[in-house]
């Protein structure tokens, strides 16, 4: 107990460094982590699927490239007809991210293991300077 008393300080550097350690784990548990760097990763390298979740007005208005649309309240029946190879890396995408990460909770329910959100939305990925194509 002498210890605690006498180095109370270095107890609270600890557990404060340690803090630090653990609060990106905990700040991105709740997102997507994918990032667009890592997403355009996905795509080149493991031929990644992209799919569009907004609704067909939005995905009109812009879109990342090669991105299918696929609205939210049509993934689970449109999806195995789209994406047959379920071994595939998904990468999941909406405005700002939220329904992605819906969208990926829908797909590894039908099997697909590999599809992850991309953190951010298109909002990221066009903040990223990445191209966007309008239909």
């Amino acid at each position: 107990m002498k210890f605690v008393i006498d180095n109370w300080y270095l107890i609270l550097v600890a557990l404060a460094s340690g803090g630090m350690l653990v609060w990106p784990l905990l700040k991105g548990a709740g997102a997507g982590t994918l990032t667009p760097a890592l997403a355009v990763q996905l795509i080149n390298r493991e031929k990644a699927v992209v799919i569009d979740v907004c609704e067909t007005e939005e995905f009109a208005a812009g879109h990342v490239n090669g991105a299918k649309n696929v609205p939210l309240g049509q993934l689970e029946e449109r999806l195995p007809t789209l994406v047959k190879n379920k071994a595939l890396p998904l990468v999941l995408v909406c405005a700002s991210g939220a329904r992605a990460q819906r969208a990926v909770a829908m797909a590894k329910k039908l099997g697909y293991e590999n599809a992850q959100a991309m953190a951010g939305g298109l909002k990221a990925w066009r903040e990223a300077s990445l191209p966007v194509e309008k239909a």
